[in-house]
């Protein structure tokens, strides 16, 4: 009798991106313990959004009180854990 090899592939589901909003794509090799510090500085690194990369502090943690930080569909605290792999952030305009 023969050998069954059987592999499943992770296939990734990409979340649709709500209308008026950008796009942060954070991928990290290891978990990490808050949302807001990781968020902050992959928009500093991306170049889509010129606001969005010199935003200053206090504009930043208002796009999370006044909801506007989103992760797959829902609204996302700054204290929130991110997992390792990738997360789609979507910031409302």
């Amino acid at each position: 009798m023969g050998t069954c090899n059987t592999f499943f592939m992770a296939v990734e589901k990409v979340p649709a991106r709500p209308p008026n909003s950008i796009r942060i794509v954070i991928e990290i090799e290891r978990s990490e313990s808050r949302l807001d510090n990781v968020l902050l500085a992959a928009l500093r690194e991306q170049n889509e959004n010129l606001e969005l990369k010199t935003i200053s502090r206090v504009a930043f943690k208002e796009l999370f009180t006044s909801g506007k930080v989103m992760i797959k569909g829902q609204r996302a605290r700054p204290s929130s854990g991110l997992a390792a792999g990738v997360t789609y952030v979507d910031i409302l305009s």
